[in-house]
């Protein structure tokens, strides 16, 4: 799946918000690494991460050549500062309707609007997909990102109160959201 858009930031500059093609391998796995090093809300921390440069671009390679599922870029002033995708939940029927959706983006470029940018691409790939359903799971602490995906138009059905457990913190609730989007149109989204 093939996305390319440029938002204006809410400092002025451009971001472009692009598919990752293979020869961003090195490039994402250092936000990766970055991202997850830098808060306590996201799946894993830095040293579970087992890719390395060649097998991010295998993956950001698949993700383009794949008709429904996606990675994207946001690159501010050349350098990639996040990435966010759609992933099936499953290729069985009764599955497949249903996308899951994850991002992180840097700390340096928090509060600029990069995630609800990547947010809203993410939703209108998961619409030109074809699924009908979009969910994540986010801590319950995150307040910023509980408020971005209520504003989108996602929902909790319901929080899962040992969803993580933190090596600092101990358990953290997970909040599971969902976006019907069938139910959206694209003036929603705009």
């Amino acid at each position: 799946m093939k996305y390319n858009s440029t938002v204006t930031l809410k400092d002025g500059r451009a971001c472009i918000l692009r598919n990752g093609t293979a020869s961003d391998g090195q490039a994402l796995l250092e936000v990766f690494n970055r991202t997850h090093e830098q808060t306590d809300y996201l799946l894993s921390y830095p040293d579970e991460h087992e890719y390395t440069a060649e097998r991010e671009a295998a993956f950001l390679q698949e993700k383009t050549e794949s008709a429904d599922e996606i990675e994207l870029l946001a690159e501010v002033d050349g350098c990639v500062v996040g990435s966010a995708g759609i992933g099936c939940v499953g290729r069985k029927e009764k599955l497949r309707h249903r996308a899951e959706f994850g991002i992180g983006v840097d700390r340096a470029y928090w509060g600029l609007g990069i995630g609800r940018a990547l947010t809203e691409a993410c939703i209108a790939c998961a619409q030109m997909a074809g699924y009908t359903q979009l969910e994540l799971e986010v801590v319950a602490e995150n307040r910023a990102a509980l408020a971005l995906y209520k504003s989108v138009g996602f929902e909790e059905y319901g929080r899962n109160p040992r969803g993580f457990r933190s090596r600092t913190g101990g358990w953290q609730e997970l909040v599971l959201m969902r976006l019907e989007l069938d139910a959206l149109s694209r003036e929603d989204l705009s």
